[in-house]
Protein backbone atom coordinates (compact mmCIF):
# COMPACT_ATOMS: atom_id res chain seq x y z
CA UNK A 1 0.00 0.00 0.00
CA UNK A 2 3.04 2.26 0.99
CA UNK A 3 4.54 2.00 -2.16
CA UNK A 4 1.43 2.21 -4.20
CA UNK A 5 0.51 5.46 -2.92
CA UNK A 6 4.74 7.01 -3.21
CA UNK A 7 3.94 6.15 -6.82
CA UNK A 8 0.87 7.83 -6.86
CA UNK A 9 2.13 11.15 -5.38
CA UNK A 10 5.58 10.68 -7.54
CA UNK A 11 3.35 10.44 -10.71
CA UNK A 12 0.55 13.96 -9.55
CA UNK A 13 3.99 15.80 -8.90
CA UNK A 14 5.29 15.20 -12.50
CA UNK A 15 2.42 15.95 -13.92
CA UNK A 16 2.11 19.13 -12.31
CA UNK A 17 5.70 19.34 -13.15
CA UNK A 18 5.46 19.06 -16.76
CA UNK A 19 1.82 21.26 -16.76
CA UNK A 20 3.98 24.31 -14.65
CA UNK A 21 6.79 24.09 -17.15
CA UNK A 22 4.47 24.56 -20.20
CA UNK A 23 2.86 27.37 -18.61
CA UNK A 24 5.89 29.27 -17.52
CA UNK A 25 6.94 28.68 -21.06
CA UNK A 26 4.02 30.34 -22.27
CA UNK A 27 4.38 33.11 -20.38
CA UNK A 28 8.18 34.11 -20.49
CA UNK A 29 7.54 33.35 -24.41
CA UNK A 30 6.46 36.47 -26.50
CA UNK A 31 4.45 36.33 -29.80
CA UNK A 32 7.58 37.99 -31.28
CA UNK A 33 9.47 35.49 -30.00
CA UNK A 34 7.76 33.34 -31.61
CA UNK A 35 7.22 35.17 -34.75
CA UNK A 36 11.29 34.72 -35.18
CA UNK A 37 11.29 31.50 -34.37
CA UNK A 38 12.55 29.28 -37.10
CA UNK A 39 10.39 27.04 -39.07
CA UNK A 40 11.49 23.08 -38.50
CA UNK A 41 10.79 21.13 -42.10
CA UNK A 42 9.40 17.95 -40.13
CA UNK A 43 6.66 16.12 -40.06
CA UNK A 44 4.22 16.81 -37.08
CA UNK A 45 4.27 14.04 -34.60
CA UNK A 46 1.21 12.86 -33.11
CA UNK A 47 1.25 12.63 -29.19
CA UNK A 48 1.03 8.80 -27.41
CA UNK A 49 -3.08 8.56 -26.87
CA UNK A 50 -3.71 8.68 -23.12
CA UNK A 51 -5.05 5.31 -22.30
CA UNK A 52 -6.68 5.01 -19.15
CA UNK A 53 -4.66 3.20 -16.68
CA UNK A 54 -6.49 -0.16 -14.67
CA UNK A 55 -5.87 0.69 -11.17
CA UNK A 56 -6.27 -2.33 -8.77
CA UNK A 57 -9.65 -2.24 -7.32
CA UNK A 58 -11.31 -1.28 -4.43
CA UNK A 59 -8.74 1.58 -3.86
CA UNK A 60 -5.55 -0.01 -4.44
CA UNK A 61 -6.37 -3.61 -3.01
CA UNK A 62 -6.74 -6.73 -4.43
CA UNK A 63 -8.76 -7.99 -1.44
CA UNK A 64 -11.91 -8.93 -2.50
CA UNK A 65 -10.57 -10.67 -5.33
CA UNK A 66 -7.91 -12.84 -3.09
CA UNK A 67 -10.56 -13.29 -0.44
CA UNK A 68 -13.07 -14.69 -3.37
CA UNK A 69 -10.47 -17.38 -4.84
CA UNK A 70 -8.42 -18.48 -2.09
CA UNK A 71 -11.25 -20.84 -0.55
CA UNK A 72 -11.07 -22.81 -4.30
CA UNK A 73 -7.48 -23.14 -4.23
CA UNK A 74 -6.10 -25.83 -2.12
CA UNK A 75 -2.56 -27.83 -0.75
CA UNK A 76 -1.80 -30.81 -2.66
CA UNK A 77 0.25 -33.20 -0.47
CA UNK A 78 1.59 -36.45 -2.57
CA UNK A 79 2.74 -39.31 -0.87
CA UNK A 80 5.18 -42.10 -3.08
CA UNK A 81 6.83 -45.50 -2.48
CA UNK A 82 10.06 -45.95 -4.46
CA UNK A 83 11.04 -44.84 -7.85
CA UNK A 84 14.00 -42.08 -8.14
CA UNK A 85 12.40 -39.66 -5.23
CA UNK A 86 13.17 -42.42 -3.04
CA UNK A 87 17.20 -42.49 -3.68
CA UNK A 88 19.23 -41.44 -1.15
CA UNK A 89 21.81 -38.80 -1.90
CA UNK A 90 24.97 -41.34 -2.45
CA UNK A 91 22.54 -43.43 -5.10
CA UNK A 92 22.05 -40.26 -7.15
CA UNK A 93 25.43 -39.13 -7.48
CA UNK A 94 27.27 -42.99 -8.02
CA UNK A 95 24.05 -44.93 -9.01
CA UNK A 96 22.46 -47.85 -7.79
CA UNK A 97 24.76 -50.19 -10.24
CA UNK A 98 27.44 -48.64 -8.30
CA UNK A 99 25.46 -48.78 -4.83
CA UNK A 100 24.59 -52.25 -5.24
CA UNK A 101 27.95 -53.37 -6.09
CA UNK A 102 29.67 -52.63 -3.20
CA UNK A 103 27.00 -52.49 -0.39
CA UNK A 104 25.37 -55.12 -1.32
CA UNK A 105 21.20 -54.41 -2.06
CA UNK A 106 19.82 -51.02 -2.06
CA UNK A 107 17.78 -50.61 1.35
CA UNK A 108 14.08 -50.11 1.05
CA UNK A 109 12.97 -46.59 -0.42
CA UNK A 110 11.66 -44.15 2.37
CA UNK A 111 8.22 -43.08 1.58
CA UNK A 112 8.75 -39.72 -0.25
CA UNK A 113 6.08 -36.20 0.62
CA UNK A 114 6.29 -33.29 -1.88
CA UNK A 115 4.09 -30.64 -1.91
CA UNK A 116 1.88 -28.63 -5.16
CA UNK A 117 -1.34 -26.28 -5.66
CA UNK A 118 -4.35 -27.01 -7.42
CA UNK A 119 -7.41 -25.37 -7.87
CA UNK A 120 -11.25 -26.53 -7.34
CA UNK A 121 -13.23 -25.71 -10.77
CA UNK A 122 -16.77 -27.67 -10.29
CA UNK A 123 -18.66 -27.89 -7.43
CA UNK A 124 -18.54 -31.61 -6.81
CA UNK A 125 -14.84 -31.82 -6.09
CA UNK A 126 -13.08 -31.61 -9.30
CA UNK A 127 -9.66 -29.81 -9.50
CA UNK A 128 -6.61 -28.86 -11.80
CA UNK A 129 -3.35 -28.77 -11.19
CA UNK A 130 0.26 -29.87 -13.01
CA UNK A 131 0.63 -33.48 -13.83
CA UNK A 132 4.22 -33.61 -12.10
CA UNK A 133 2.68 -32.40 -8.83
CA UNK A 134 0.72 -35.77 -8.47
CA UNK A 135 3.36 -38.02 -11.07
CA UNK A 136 4.40 -41.41 -9.25
CA UNK A 137 1.89 -40.63 -5.80
CA UNK A 138 0.53 -43.07 -4.50
CA UNK A 139 -1.44 -41.47 -1.71
CA UNK A 140 -3.43 -37.86 -2.50
CA UNK A 141 -4.16 -35.50 0.60
CA UNK A 142 -5.84 -32.49 -0.35
CA UNK A 143 -5.95 -29.21 2.82
CA UNK A 144 -8.18 -26.92 1.49
CA UNK A 145 -8.61 -23.18 2.98
CA UNK A 146 -10.98 -24.12 6.65
CA UNK A 147 -7.93 -26.83 7.31
CA UNK A 148 -10.30 -29.50 6.48
CA UNK A 149 -8.45 -32.80 4.85
CA UNK A 150 -9.38 -34.91 1.76
CA UNK A 151 -8.57 -37.84 -0.11
CA UNK A 152 -8.00 -37.31 -3.57
CA UNK A 153 -7.64 -39.60 -7.08
CA UNK A 154 -6.82 -39.03 -9.90
CA UNK A 155 -9.26 -39.13 -13.07
CA UNK A 156 -7.21 -38.37 -15.84
CA UNK A 157 -3.31 -37.20 -16.53
CA UNK A 158 -1.93 -35.20 -19.85
CA UNK A 159 1.91 -34.98 -19.49
CA UNK A 160 2.19 -33.09 -22.90
CA UNK A 161 0.62 -30.21 -21.18
CA UNK A 162 1.09 -30.93 -17.85
CA UNK A 163 -2.54 -31.25 -16.88
CA UNK A 164 -3.89 -33.78 -14.37
CA UNK A 165 -7.75 -33.73 -13.33
CA UNK A 166 -8.11 -35.09 -9.45
CA UNK A 167 -11.66 -35.61 -7.70
CA UNK A 168 -12.06 -35.05 -4.15
CA UNK A 169 -13.54 -37.74 -2.91
CA UNK A 170 -14.93 -38.10 0.82
CA UNK A 171 -18.38 -37.55 0.82
CA UNK A 172 -19.01 -34.35 1.06
CA UNK A 173 -22.00 -32.78 -1.36
CA UNK A 174 -20.47 -29.52 -2.55
CA UNK A 175 -16.79 -27.24 -2.96
CA UNK A 176 -16.22 -23.83 -2.72
CA UNK A 177 -14.82 -23.72 -6.84
CA UNK A 178 -13.67 -21.06 -9.13
CA UNK A 179 -14.22 -20.19 -12.55
CA UNK A 180 -12.24 -20.43 -15.33
CA UNK A 181 -11.90 -17.36 -17.43
CA UNK A 182 -10.91 -16.88 -21.38
CA UNK A 183 -7.28 -16.33 -21.31
CA UNK A 184 -7.41 -15.78 -25.10
CA UNK A 185 -8.53 -12.33 -23.81
CA UNK A 186 -5.63 -11.15 -21.52
CA UNK A 187 -3.47 -8.80 -22.82
CA UNK A 188 0.09 -8.16 -22.07
CA UNK A 189 -0.01 -5.51 -19.00
CA UNK A 190 -3.11 -6.73 -17.62
CA UNK A 191 -3.26 -7.42 -13.76
CA UNK A 192 -3.35 -11.11 -12.25
CA UNK A 193 -2.74 -12.47 -8.91
CA UNK A 194 -1.15 -15.77 -8.63
CA UNK A 195 -2.17 -18.18 -5.50
CA UNK A 196 -1.05 -21.44 -4.28
CA UNK A 197 1.43 -22.62 -1.40
CA UNK A 198 5.00 -21.64 -2.20
CA UNK A 199 7.15 -23.63 0.01
CA UNK A 200 4.26 -25.09 1.64
CA UNK A 201 2.67 -21.99 2.78
CA UNK A 202 -1.04 -22.37 1.77
CA UNK A 203 -2.99 -19.89 0.35
CA UNK A 204 0.04 -16.95 -0.20
CA UNK A 205 -0.94 -14.45 -3.02
CA UNK A 206 1.21 -12.15 -4.89
CA UNK A 207 -0.18 -10.08 -7.55
CA UNK A 208 1.92 -9.36 -10.63
CA UNK A 209 0.73 -8.57 -14.68
CA UNK A 210 1.08 -10.34 -17.89
CA UNK A 211 4.29 -10.60 -19.13
CA UNK A 212 4.36 -12.04 -22.47
CA UNK A 213 1.97 -14.47 -23.94
CA UNK A 214 2.51 -17.55 -26.19
CA UNK A 215 5.88 -18.16 -24.70
CA UNK A 216 7.62 -21.60 -25.75
CA UNK A 217 9.75 -23.17 -23.63
CA UNK A 218 11.32 -26.28 -25.69
CA UNK A 219 8.84 -28.91 -23.29
CA UNK A 220 6.70 -30.17 -26.01
CA UNK A 221 4.40 -29.28 -28.99
CA UNK A 222 1.99 -27.91 -27.16
CA UNK A 223 4.20 -24.75 -25.73
CA UNK A 224 2.00 -21.84 -25.53
CA UNK A 225 2.56 -20.15 -22.22
CA UNK A 226 1.18 -16.95 -20.26
CA UNK A 227 4.29 -15.35 -18.38
CA UNK A 228 3.75 -13.28 -15.59
CA UNK A 229 6.10 -11.60 -13.09
CA UNK A 230 3.81 -12.58 -9.75
CA UNK A 231 6.18 -14.22 -7.35
CA UNK A 232 5.83 -18.02 -8.76
CA UNK A 233 7.79 -20.50 -6.53
CA UNK A 234 8.24 -24.20 -5.63
CA UNK A 235 4.97 -25.38 -4.24
CA UNK A 236 3.15 -22.85 -6.43
CA UNK A 237 2.91 -25.88 -9.21
CA UNK A 238 -0.47 -26.57 -10.13
CA UNK A 239 -2.35 -22.81 -8.46
CA UNK A 240 -4.40 -20.62 -10.20
CA UNK A 241 -3.50 -17.41 -12.02
CA UNK A 242 -6.40 -15.43 -11.61
CA UNK A 243 -7.81 -12.40 -13.22
CA UNK A 244 -9.40 -8.90 -11.99
CA UNK A 245 -12.46 -10.41 -12.29
CA UNK A 246 -11.46 -13.83 -10.00
CA UNK A 247 -11.52 -16.32 -12.72
CA UNK A 248 -8.60 -18.33 -13.58
CA UNK A 249 -6.77 -17.60 -17.07
CA UNK A 250 -3.70 -20.03 -16.01
CA UNK A 251 -2.63 -22.60 -13.95
CA UNK A 252 1.03 -22.08 -12.85
CA UNK A 253 3.68 -24.46 -13.83
CA UNK A 254 7.02 -23.28 -14.29
CA UNK A 255 9.94 -21.36 -13.57
CA UNK A 256 13.49 -20.22 -14.49
CA UNK A 257 15.73 -21.59 -12.35
CA UNK A 258 17.39 -18.19 -11.06
CA UNK A 259 15.30 -15.97 -12.53
CA UNK A 260 13.50 -13.43 -10.44
CA UNK A 261 9.53 -12.26 -11.51
CA UNK A 262 9.50 -14.89 -14.29
CA UNK A 263 6.86 -17.20 -14.08
CA UNK A 264 5.26 -19.28 -16.64
CA UNK A 265 1.15 -20.61 -16.76
CA UNK A 266 -1.11 -23.22 -19.03
CA UNK A 267 -3.46 -20.99 -20.73
CA UNK A 268 -7.57 -21.43 -18.91
CA UNK A 269 -8.52 -22.03 -22.68
CA UNK A 270 -6.44 -24.87 -22.83
CA UNK A 271 -6.48 -26.29 -19.99
CA UNK A 272 -10.61 -26.35 -20.26
CA UNK A 273 -10.44 -28.67 -23.14
CA UNK A 274 -7.64 -30.84 -21.89
CA UNK A 275 -9.67 -30.89 -18.42
CA UNK A 276 -13.21 -31.73 -20.14
CA UNK A 277 -11.81 -34.62 -21.90
CA UNK A 278 -10.12 -35.76 -18.68
CA UNK A 279 -12.58 -35.75 -16.93
CA UNK A 280 -15.71 -37.25 -19.32
CA UNK A 281 -13.58 -39.50 -20.90
CA UNK A 282 -10.13 -39.83 -18.66
CA UNK A 283 -7.89 -39.31 -21.76
CA UNK A 284 -7.34 -36.71 -24.66
CA UNK A 285 -7.74 -37.35 -28.60
CA UNK A 286 -6.25 -34.83 -30.50
CA UNK A 287 -6.02 -34.23 -33.96
CA UNK A 288 -3.67 -36.10 -36.85
CA UNK A 289 -2.80 -34.94 -40.16
CA UNK A 290 -0.10 -37.36 -40.93
CA UNK A 291 2.51 -35.01 -42.08
CA UNK A 292 6.25 -34.56 -41.28
CA UNK A 293 7.03 -30.84 -41.10
CA UNK A 294 9.84 -28.79 -40.71
CA UNK A 295 10.48 -24.73 -40.53
CA UNK A 296 10.88 -22.91 -43.68
CA UNK A 297 14.20 -20.72 -43.55
CA UNK A 298 14.04 -18.05 -46.27
CA UNK A 299 16.50 -20.04 -48.65
CA UNK A 300 13.56 -23.44 -48.39
CA UNK A 301 11.10 -20.63 -49.51
CA UNK A 302 13.20 -19.17 -52.49
CA UNK A 303 13.86 -22.65 -53.49
CA UNK A 304 10.06 -23.58 -53.90
CA UNK A 305 9.34 -20.14 -55.23
CA UNK A 306 7.51 -18.57 -52.14
CA UNK A 307 6.81 -15.31 -51.53
CA UNK A 308 8.05 -14.94 -48.30
CA UNK A 309 9.41 -17.11 -44.97
CA UNK A 310 6.00 -18.05 -43.79
CA UNK A 311 4.58 -21.29 -43.41
CA UNK A 312 5.35 -24.57 -42.76
CA UNK A 313 7.20 -26.74 -44.69
CA UNK A 314 5.57 -30.05 -45.33
CA UNK A 315 8.44 -33.11 -45.94
CA UNK A 316 6.78 -36.28 -45.62
CA UNK A 317 3.22 -37.70 -45.99
CA UNK A 318 1.97 -40.64 -44.71
CA UNK A 319 0.05 -42.90 -47.09
CA UNK A 320 -3.83 -43.40 -46.30
CA UNK A 321 -3.56 -40.52 -44.26
CA UNK A 322 -6.07 -37.63 -43.74
CA UNK A 323 -3.36 -35.60 -45.39
CA UNK A 324 -3.30 -37.77 -47.95
CA UNK A 325 -6.64 -38.33 -48.52
CA UNK A 326 -6.68 -34.81 -49.34
CA UNK A 327 -4.49 -34.15 -51.62
CA UNK A 328 -1.83 -33.00 -49.40
CA UNK A 329 2.01 -33.20 -50.80
CA UNK A 330 5.53 -33.12 -49.84
CA UNK A 331 7.18 -29.97 -51.00
CA UNK A 332 3.71 -28.04 -50.10
CA UNK A 333 4.09 -24.80 -47.93
CA UNK A 334 0.88 -24.65 -45.43
CA UNK A 335 0.02 -21.38 -44.69
CA UNK A 336 -3.10 -21.66 -42.90
CA UNK A 337 -4.90 -23.81 -40.87
CA UNK A 338 -8.49 -22.88 -40.71
CA UNK A 339 -7.98 -19.33 -40.72
CA UNK A 340 -5.09 -19.30 -38.90
CA UNK A 341 -1.29 -17.96 -39.92
CA UNK A 342 1.23 -20.88 -39.54
CA UNK A 343 4.23 -19.23 -39.22
CA UNK A 344 6.42 -21.99 -37.01
CA UNK A 345 5.98 -26.08 -36.76
CA UNK A 346 4.97 -25.51 -33.36
CA UNK A 347 1.72 -23.31 -34.20
CA UNK A 348 0.69 -26.29 -36.57
CA UNK A 349 1.16 -29.11 -34.19
CA UNK A 350 -0.99 -26.98 -31.62
CA UNK A 351 -3.38 -26.20 -34.00
CA UNK A 352 -3.92 -29.81 -35.24
CA UNK A 353 -3.55 -31.30 -31.88
CA UNK A 354 -6.40 -29.92 -30.82
CA UNK A 355 -8.24 -29.78 -33.60
CA UNK A 356 -11.44 -31.97 -32.86
CA UNK A 357 -10.96 -35.15 -34.72
CA UNK A 358 -13.17 -36.07 -37.63
CA UNK A 359 -14.07 -32.61 -37.90
CA UNK A 360 -13.27 -30.81 -41.59
CA UNK A 361 -10.51 -28.48 -41.76
CA UNK A 362 -9.66 -25.64 -44.27
CA UNK A 363 -5.81 -25.15 -45.36
CA UNK A 364 -4.36 -22.53 -47.09
CA UNK A 365 -1.25 -24.00 -48.90
CA UNK A 366 1.52 -22.86 -51.64
CA UNK A 367 2.19 -25.15 -54.61
CA UNK A 368 3.46 -24.65 -57.97
CA UNK A 369 3.97 -20.56 -57.49
CA UNK A 370 0.13 -20.02 -56.32
CA UNK A 371 -2.28 -20.74 -53.48
CA UNK A 372 -4.66 -23.83 -52.66
CA UNK A 373 -7.43 -24.00 -50.44
CA UNK A 374 -7.65 -28.01 -49.50
CA UNK A 375 -10.45 -29.24 -46.73
CA UNK A 376 -8.83 -32.38 -44.53
CA UNK A 377 -11.20 -34.45 -42.35
CA UNK A 378 -8.95 -34.75 -39.55
CA UNK A 379 -8.07 -37.99 -37.98
CA UNK A 380 -7.60 -39.22 -34.64
CA UNK A 381 -3.78 -39.03 -33.86
CA UNK A 382 -2.89 -42.84 -32.65
CA UNK A 383 -1.74 -43.85 -29.25
CA UNK A 384 2.21 -43.40 -29.48
CA UNK A 385 2.68 -46.70 -29.09
CA UNK A 386 0.65 -48.18 -31.70
CA UNK A 387 2.05 -45.04 -33.95
CA UNK A 388 5.31 -46.79 -33.55
CA UNK A 389 4.43 -50.50 -34.26
CA UNK A 390 2.85 -49.49 -37.47
CA UNK A 391 6.29 -48.47 -38.63
CA UNK A 392 9.58 -50.99 -39.90
CA UNK A 393 11.28 -52.89 -37.06
CA UNK A 394 8.18 -51.35 -34.66
CA UNK A 395 8.68 -54.17 -32.24
CA UNK A 396 11.90 -53.91 -31.30
CA UNK A 397 12.32 -50.32 -31.27
CA UNK A 398 9.40 -50.50 -28.88
CA UNK A 399 10.81 -52.67 -26.52
CA UNK A 400 14.42 -51.00 -26.77
CA UNK A 401 12.14 -47.72 -25.89
CA UNK A 402 13.77 -45.57 -28.85
CA UNK A 403 13.30 -44.28 -31.97
CA UNK A 404 15.93 -44.49 -34.95
CA UNK A 405 16.19 -43.16 -38.29
CA UNK A 406 18.72 -43.08 -40.99
CA UNK A 407 21.54 -40.93 -40.78
CA UNK A 408 21.36 -37.92 -44.11
CA UNK A 409 23.55 -36.04 -45.30
CA UNK A 410 21.69 -33.27 -43.67
CA UNK A 411 21.83 -34.91 -40.42
CA UNK A 412 25.46 -36.24 -40.54
CA UNK A 413 26.22 -31.92 -41.31
CA UNK A 414 24.06 -30.79 -38.07
CA UNK A 415 25.68 -33.58 -35.54
CA UNK A 416 29.01 -32.81 -37.27
CA UNK A 417 29.41 -36.45 -38.29
CA UNK A 418 32.55 -37.61 -40.64
CA UNK A 419 30.05 -40.10 -42.40
CA UNK A 420 26.11 -41.28 -42.64
CA UNK A 421 27.51 -44.79 -41.15
CA UNK A 422 24.59 -45.67 -38.27
CA UNK A 423 21.22 -44.89 -37.10
CA UNK A 424 20.47 -41.75 -35.06
CA UNK A 425 18.23 -41.64 -32.08
CA UNK A 426 15.68 -39.51 -32.38
CA UNK A 427 13.12 -40.20 -29.13
CA UNK A 428 13.71 -42.06 -26.18
CA UNK A 429 10.94 -42.97 -24.24
CA UNK A 430 10.91 -41.59 -20.98
CA UNK A 431 11.44 -44.44 -18.02
CA UNK A 432 12.72 -46.54 -20.92
CA UNK A 433 16.00 -48.82 -19.90
CA UNK A 434 17.81 -46.87 -22.72
CA UNK A 435 16.54 -43.70 -20.91
CA UNK A 436 17.89 -45.00 -17.46
CA UNK A 437 21.24 -46.36 -19.23
CA UNK A 438 21.71 -42.09 -20.40
CA UNK A 439 20.57 -42.86 -24.30
CA UNK A 440 19.99 -39.32 -25.55
CA UNK A 441 17.94 -38.12 -29.12
CA UNK A 442 20.73 -37.22 -31.10
CA UNK A 443 23.13 -39.96 -30.46
CA UNK A 444 24.25 -42.40 -33.16
CA UNK A 445 24.30 -45.92 -32.47
CA UNK A 446 27.41 -47.75 -34.17
CA UNK A 447 27.24 -50.87 -32.71
CA UNK A 448 24.64 -53.54 -30.75
CA UNK A 449 26.33 -56.15 -29.56
CA UNK A 450 29.37 -55.49 -30.94
CA UNK A 451 28.56 -55.72 -34.32
CA UNK A 452 28.72 -52.82 -36.38
CA UNK A 453 25.61 -50.36 -37.60
CA UNK A 454 25.56 -49.13 -40.55
CA UNK A 455 22.53 -48.86 -42.29
CA UNK A 456 18.55 -48.70 -41.21
CA UNK A 457 18.92 -52.45 -42.21
CA UNK A 458 21.95 -53.34 -39.64
CA UNK A 459 20.11 -51.85 -37.01
CA UNK A 460 16.55 -54.07 -37.54
CA UNK A 461 18.42 -57.46 -37.99
CA UNK A 462 20.49 -56.88 -34.75
CA UNK A 463 17.38 -55.55 -33.25
CA UNK A 464 14.38 -58.08 -35.08
CA UNK A 465 14.90 -61.01 -32.30
CA UNK A 466 15.24 -59.35 -28.90
CA UNK A 467 13.24 -60.13 -26.31
CA UNK A 468 12.31 -58.84 -23.09
CA UNK A 469 15.53 -59.53 -20.63
CA UNK A 470 17.89 -59.62 -23.27
CA UNK A 471 21.31 -57.38 -22.36
CA UNK A 472 22.31 -55.20 -25.33
CA UNK A 473 25.61 -53.09 -25.32
CA UNK A 474 25.36 -49.84 -27.49
CA UNK A 475 28.17 -48.18 -28.97
CA UNK A 476 27.13 -44.65 -29.44
CA UNK A 477 28.97 -41.51 -31.14
CA UNK A 478 27.29 -38.13 -29.07
CA UNK A 479 29.17 -35.41 -30.77
CA UNK A 480 33.00 -36.10 -31.11
CA UNK A 481 32.73 -38.66 -28.21
CA UNK A 482 32.23 -42.30 -27.96
CA UNK A 483 30.58 -44.05 -25.49
CA UNK A 484 28.78 -47.75 -24.45
CA UNK A 485 25.86 -48.84 -22.22
CA UNK A 486 24.49 -51.28 -21.43
CA UNK A 487 20.95 -52.65 -20.48
CA UNK A 488 18.30 -54.91 -20.61
CA UNK A 489 15.30 -55.16 -23.15
CA UNK A 490 12.11 -54.01 -21.84
CA UNK A 491 13.31 -53.01 -17.89
CA UNK A 492 13.32 -49.74 -17.26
Amino acid sequence: MMVQLERRTFVVALVLAVVAGGALGAFTATRAELRRAPAVAQAPVAPLPIVPVQMPPQGGTFAAIADAIKPAVININTFARGGLQGRTPFEEFFGEEFYRRFFGEVPERIPQRSLGSGVIVDPTGIALTNAHVVERATEIEVVTLDGGKHKAKVIGVDKKTDLAVLKLDDGKATFKYARLGDSDRMQVGDWVLAVGSPFGLQATVTAGIISAKARQLDQGPFDDFLQTDAAINPGNSGGPLVNMQGEVVGINTAIVAGGSGIGFAIPSNMARKIYTELRDKGRVTRGWLGVSIQQLTPELARSFGARESKGVLINEVVPDSPAAKAGLKPGDILLEFEGRPMEATSDLQRAVGFFSPEHVAKVKVWRDQGEKILEIKVGQAPEERQAQQQRPGAKARSMLGLEVRPVTPDIARQLNLRSTDGVVVVRVEDGSAAAEAGVQRGDVIKQVNGQTVRTMPDFERLTRDVKEGDPLTVLLQRGQMSLYVAFRVGRG
